[in-house]
């Protein structure tokens, strides 16, 4: 699958992120608003990487898992 499918993908998937890849070949995600206080303590990131498309959809479950323990 061509890495702008897999982006396609990813994005429709994540809409609060952006998705891209480097140059250097890395993905990449950014959130498109800021972590309150609590979803950094929790551990969420702002921006987060990984060597190919597979991982980096992993990180983005993980980071949807930590954000859904904060308390509203």
């Amino acid at each position: 699958m061509s890495f702008d499918r897999h982006l396609a993908e990813i994005a429709r998937e994540f809409p609060d992120w952006t998705i891209w890849r480097s140059d250097a070949g890395r993905w990449w995600a950014t959130r498109h608003h800021p972590l309150s206080s609590a979803q950094r303590d929790l551990g969420c990131a702002m921006t987060i990487d990984a060597d190919d498309p597979k991982r980096l959809r992993e990180q983005l479950h993980d980071q949807q898992d930590l954000s859904g323990r904060e308390d509203p």
